[in-house]
């Protein structure tokens, strides 16, 4: 028995090392590029002449070109293999970003960021597949909750990043907000490049495993897919059908509502604080936020894999970040503002490793492919929703609380949602779970 854990133990941590870093830096590198926007905006809504309302629908235009091509992207991931899709996919987004720097108007804004979202489509839920080849279920809360701690550290180095780069670079006559886009689009194509040498697609194929270690593995995740399709074996068809998989795309759709909606107007909210705030000062106040959620979102999925428990873990996270976001709507002192703005992000951002944890309980490999796929590019349409709402809600009432108020209904519902699901634990060991999801 002591020799079977010490290969356990041996093989998930090397491929926890070899992994998770990794992704976790181009996750910082996705998450950076797609929401620097938001920084951009405190020069560049005035250099272009945007209004709230166009910057909004600027900002969410981004995820209707990652719904149109979100599935197809995640099932050409399965058949082509992670090393080379992530890394085109990482390459030609990189590119859209460089050449944003050049947009002259809301209409080049308007395709730049259209495109970019066809160019990023099947990143993550490509990353949320790949992490299920490689880690069994009682590890993969953990494993995604490490991975999605990008999203909090994006902004924790992007904040003062981008600001620091708007205040102070001005090479060969271009604005600072235009070589934003420049500098932060140039790691996506380096690490495109990186990544085709160095991602492994499948144990089957790690060199850097020893052979007692690959068997492992290969034997742990066989019997979970064994388990699975000895249960049910769904079609990509009965995939798309699924109600579970469309009920799990309406959870994360009311959470990604209020998770873009501060992420791209978070700035824009500090900077209303005091006129007399830097672009610099501001990144550097916002990093406050995603530091509170960056802890909490490691500790929520380290222990919703240690209880086993699904559920509740999924659910109390947005219903806090509905109560910081109605605290930051009704308080006008800074200070205040930034606590409740930071127990909104700490609740957002803490769902994520549980709820990611939910698909595996029921679709087999390939069916996670579409399923993952599914409930990324419809959740991720409150990309769309959350901005442009804020923005809209901005111009018609001349101040942000009501869009601050409709997020945090939104996410009221994520709660009430996740809170009806009858499925809450999973086993600790390597057998079937206690009880699959259900609505």
């Amino acid at each position: 028995m002591q020799s079977v854990q010490t290969i356990e133990q041996r093989t998930i941590r090397k491929i926890s090392y070899r992994i998770i870093p990794y992704i976790f830096v181009l996750y910082i590198i996705s998450f950076l590029d797609r929401v620097n926007i938001g920084y951009a905006a405190l020069d560049m809504n005035k250099a272009l002449g945007l209004t709230s309302t166009v910057m909004g629908l600027i900002s969410g235009i981004f995820f209707i070109g990652y719904f149109l091509f979100e599935v197809p992207s995640n099932i050409l991931m399965h058949r082509i293999g992670a090393r080379i899709w992530i890394a085109r996919i990482l390459i030609s987004w990189g590119i859209v970003v460089i050449i944003t720097a050049w947009a002259q108007n809301a209409t080049h804004m308007y395709i730049l960021r259209f495109v970019l979202g066809l160019a990023e489509a099947g990143f993550f839920p490509g990353i949320i597949l790949y992490i299920t080849y490689w880690f069994r279920r009682k590890e993969q809360a953990r494993a995604f909750a490490l991975f999605m701690t990008a999203l909090t550290v994006s902004n924790i180095i992007g904040a003062p990043l981008s600001t620091w780069i708007m205040d102070h670079i001005h090479w060969a006559g271009m604005p600072g907000w235009r070589w934003l886009f420049i500098i932060e689009g140039l790691p996506a194509v380096i690490f495109g490049i990186i990544t085709y040498f160095y991602l492994t697609d499948r144990p089957e194929h790690a060199n850097w495993l020893t052979e007692e270690e690959k068997q492992w593995l290969l034997t742990e995740l066989r019997k979970e897919q064994e388990a699975k399709a000895n249960r049910n074996t769904l079609s990509t068809k009965q995939v798309l059908a699924n109600p579970r998989v469309w009920y799990l795309a309406l959870v994360y759709f009311t959470l990604v509502t209020g998770l873009y909606g501060i992420n791209f107007w978070m700035p824009t909210i500090i900077k209303s604080f005091s006129k007399l705030l830097t672009n610099t000062e501001v990144g550097l106040i916002a990093m406050l936020p995603y530091i509170a959620g960056a802890i909490a979102m490691i500790y929520w999925g380290r222990r919703s894999d240690r209880t086993g428990e699904r559920r509740w873990h999924t659910a109390i996270p947005p219903f806090i970040g509905a109560i910081g976001l109605i605290g930051c709507g009704i308080t006008t002192d800074p200070v205040i503002s930034i606590l409740m703005m930071s127990l909104a992000t700490v609740g957002i951002f803490s769902f994520f490793g549980p709820f990611w944890s939910l698909p595996a309980l029921f679709l087999s490999e390939a069916a996670a492919a579409v399923g993952i796929a599914v409930i990324n590019s419809v959740g991720n349409l409150g990309g769309f929703l959350g901005p442009y709402a804020i923005g809209f809600l901005k111009t018609s009432t001349g101040k942000v609380e009501a869009g601050l108020y409709f997020l945090a209904a939104l996410l009221l519902i994520c709660f009430l949602l996740a809170a009806g699901m009858r499925s809450s634990r999973v086993t600790t060991d390597s057998g079937a779970e206690s009880n699959r999801l259900s609505q």
